[in-house]
């Protein structure tokens, strides 16, 4: 077997998070075939790379020689792929401008964004593709795939960031709130405690990354045994007017009829809203494009009653 950058790579992240399977879920990928590729690595290289200690894994004396090599490599190819990727979207790329954004958690925020954009760039071809998946969006932009999305990560449920891909943050801590029938005891108060929802089903898309984490975590620290069920949001929408389920949501977020928001006393459930972008683009276009977003969510977020009465409530005016 001959060695790749990915192979150097994988040996980076098993030194750098201390356990094989903290770097496969750094990866991306599932802990039995980081073995296999680690054992293939030290065959092809003649000598064990690491050894497994009660702390985690440690590199042997081969393996830190090995490692004190892959860096610098791994680091010169990630700057090689930023740096060509830049200079095609500056040449190649000229034209076009390809959005992106989570379905769940920025969709109202997007239609504004979209119009900002078209309207500073008249001549641009602005496209946009929604995705469930921040994770599956970030890989775009590092594959050239996508050049700015507008994502969320669930607090306590970090994202993926791919090499290569540079974040600014929007909001560092977004409320989410609870959506439920407009018949439920709880729709009569302004704000709601978690402990008030004890027994109802929640439904969250699990494509969404960290949502069913995030929410099964908050559930369990209010005492709450959790009752989740999968499914999409424009479903769980239905069953939430029907009164089979609750679900959360953004607080932007305009109900459907027979359907409420509230806030969440205490809000255990934030999440914090990032534009995600190539690093090394020119500063002076992501700032645009990034302004353009922030004037497109302080829109919508002045716009939704419910948000208003929240950022009234505790006195503090939008980050952005």
């Amino acid at each position: 077997m001959e060695l790749e950058v990915r192979h150097l790579r994988a040996l980076c992240a098993i030194a750098d998070t201390g356990s094989v399977r903290a770097a496969a879920r750094q990866l991306g990928v599932t802990q039995p075939s980081l073995t296999t590729q680690l054992r293939r690595i030290e065959h092809a290289l003649g000598g064990q790379l690491f050894v497994r200690e009660r702390s985690g894994s440690e590199p042997t004396a081969l393996g830190r020689s090995v490692l004190s090599r892959a860096r610098p490599l791994v680091a010169e190819m990630a700057a090689l792929v930023a740096e060509t990727r830049a200079a095609a979207l500056r040449s190649g790329s000229a034209g076009r401008l390809r959005v992106g954004g989570t379905g769940s958690t920025g969709s109202r925020a997007v239609a504004g964004w979209l119009r900002r954009l078209r309207a500073r760039h008249p001549d641009l071809g602005t496209t946009i593709r929604i995705d469930v998946s921040a994770n599956r969006l970030l890989r775009e932009v590092a594959q050239n795939r996508l050049d700015v999305v507008f994502v969320h990560e669930v607090t306590g449920c970090p994202l993926r960031l791919p090499p290569g891909v540079a974040v600014r943050v929007l909001l560092d801590r977004e409320p989410q709130f609870v959506a439920l029938p407009e018949s439920h005891p709880a729709a009569a108060h302004a704000e709601v405690p978690l402990c008030e929802l004890a027994g109802e089903r929640w439904m969250v898309d699990p494509a969404a990354d960290g949502e069913w984490d995030g929410l099964l975590r908050a559930l369990t620290t209010a005492g709450e045994t959790p009752r989740l069920v999968c499914g999409d949001y424009l479903t769980a929408g239905d069953l939430v007017a029907a009164g089979e389920v609750l679900m959360p949501c953004q607080p932007t977020t305009v109900p459907r009829a027979g359907v409420v928001t509230r806030p969440l006393a205490g809000d255990p459930l934030t999440v914090r809203l990032l534009l995600a972008f190539r690093a090394g683009e020119r500063t002076a276009e992501v700032d645009a494009v990034f302004e353009d977003l922030r004037a497109a969510y302080r829109e919508v977020a002045h716009a939704n009653a419910t948000y208003r009465d929240w950022i009234a409530l505790r006195g503090t005016p939008l980050a952005v």
